[in-house]
């Protein structure tokens, strides 16, 4: 069982000083990162191939959803598979076995011909994407210092929206080019394999978590790696408060599903579940998957919903993100930021029901929907996406931050893979007024939820945090 001294470990840490353990750490940050852009692309690039891979592959309403749920079944495989794995041999290390399924993933699904061996292969990216997913925010937490953990961690989320962004401009270019080649979405898939071989041999040159390492306790190497990111007063005092707790939670054996007895651990992990369930219930994914289908549905051609939704939800949500991590993520508390985001993305969520429902068939109605569609991933990506990433990666213990991580974002990717698979099945049953009630309903829902069991993660280093939560303090 937990238990935790009443005060914090170590006197105030030194100020953060620039110097060429900024860049490096800054270097760290762009190398792992390009887990979030492997994750982004593989994600976002079946908006815009599915439609020319349907007659290749002979493909239905209900195996659409399939090509695009199986993914998201291997991304909750993986990322609990990743959060013991991550505890076991360390973030680096996922990382790089990471790198290599990208890789054969991507093989697998360019030369796929046909849907028996497609499904295999995007079960494999789900695996790496589900692994990246968790591994990435951890790893980049545990290495930030508290003034710029936010920010630091918050980049993945960044790079994430800025790969989806890359799959759209890239099969806009590609189907508007090369359209007319057959199997033209063997090309837009290809793409992923050039950052899996940067990630693979970045990682081979990156250092280990330090708070890992020390969980191990190797603390010499921990240090080092320190060093290598701080001034030297700096990474010796917060040697002093990891060591602290690592010593205390060493003798609590924490780490698993027996630590769920304890009262403060059972309630941060049911609220980073409900936290990750609710990220999914915005339909953030019905855009980032179907955009092309939805604005189809809105009016527009096939090759002009193509372009407009690269040209608006995509850049939208990179400047969205870009503003949350400049902006706000350490300046507003996490939860305040989160709930206001809800709120947000459920009213545009209103507003699109209205438009679909009121408003004549005709061009006005699609610039109005796309319009509102432009302002929910703004909202979300500014207010949302990023600072839900930074808080589950700071929300649990150190020794059990892996199996936490884990446990919330599988739940995640279960989500996503239902309302993935559901998505097009409902659109074609409802059309878009009936399909966004449903995510109005359950916005109105989170919120609620939300409201009642959030904490605030910010403004504290990650081990004056698990000292207030294990005193019940979750303000």
């Amino acid at each position: 069982m937990f238990q935790h001294s009443s005060s914090t470990p170590a006197a105030e840490l030194p100020a953060l000083r620039p110097g060429p353990h900024q860049r490096r750490l800054d270097l760290i940050a762009v190398t792992a990162t390009f887990g979030g852009l492997l994750f982004g692309y593989d994600t976002g690039v079946l908006n815009g191939a599915l439609e020319p891979m349907k007659a290749d592959l002979g493909l239905t309403s209900v195996t659409e959803g399939l090509i695009g749920g199986v993914l998201l079944i291997g991304a909750a495989i993986g990322a609990v598979a990743c959060g013991r794995l991550n505890d076991r041999i360390g973030r680096k290390r996922t990382l790089t076995y990471l790198a290599v399924l990208f890789f054969v993933g991507t093989f697998g699904a360019v030369v796929a011909p046909n849907l028996q061996v497609m499904l295999p292969a995007r079960l494999l990216l789900g695996l790496a994407v589900g692994g990246a997913s968790v591994t990435v925010p951890v790893y980049l937490a545990e290495l930030a210092p508290t003034e710029r953990r936010g920010a630091l961690s918050g980049r993945n989320e960044l790079v994430i929206v800025t790969g989806q962004l890359l799959a759209f401009v890239v099969n806009a270019i590609i189907a508007n080019i090369w359209g007319d080649h057959p199997g033209v979405w063997r090309y837009m898939l290809a793409v992923c394999a050039i950052p899996a071989v940067v990630l693979f041999f970045g990682m081979l040159r990156m250092p280990e978590s330090p708070r890992w390492l020390m969980s191990k306790g190797r603390h010499d190497e921990a240090l080092e790696v320190l060093m290598q990111v701080r001034t030297e007063d700096r990474a010796r005092a917060e040697m002093a408060e990891v060591e602290h707790l690592a010593t205390e939670e060493r003798q609590s054996h924490a780490g698993g599903f027996s630590d769920l007895t304890v009262p403060w651990v059972r309630r941060l992990l049911i609220a980073a579940v409900g936290l990750a369930i609710a990220q999914q219930c915005t339909g953030i994914n019905s855009v980032l998957y179907y955009g092309q289908q939805l604005l189809i549905t809105a009016g527009f051609t096939p090759n002009r919903a193509l372009v407009v939704n690269a040209a608006v939800p995509g850049v939208l949500g990179v400047i969205g993100s870009i503003i949350c991590l400049w902006v706000l993520i350490d300046r507003v508390p996490r939860r305040t930021l989160i709930i206001t985001g809800f709120v947000t993305t459920t009213m545009c969520h209103g507003l699109i029901v209205t438009a679909s429902w009121l408003l004549p068939e005709g061009t006005a109605k699609s610039y109005v929907i796309l319009t509102i569609i432009g302002l929910f991933v703004f909202a979300m990506q500014m207010m949302l996406n990023v600072p839900v990433w930074v808080c589950l990666s700071e929300m649990f213990p150190l020794r059990m931050r892996g199996f936490g991580m884990g446990t919330a974002v599988l739940f995640l990717w279960l989500t996503n893979a239902v309302l993935t698979y559901g998505f097009p099945i409902m659109l074609d049953i409802t059309g878009l007024t009936g399909s966004y009630l449903v995510f109005l309903v359950l916005g109105v829902g989170c919120i609620a939820f939300l409201w009642k069991l959030l904490p605030n993660t910010s403004g504290r280093s990650l081990e004056e945090l698990e000292e207030a939560f294990s005193g019940n303090d979750f303000r």
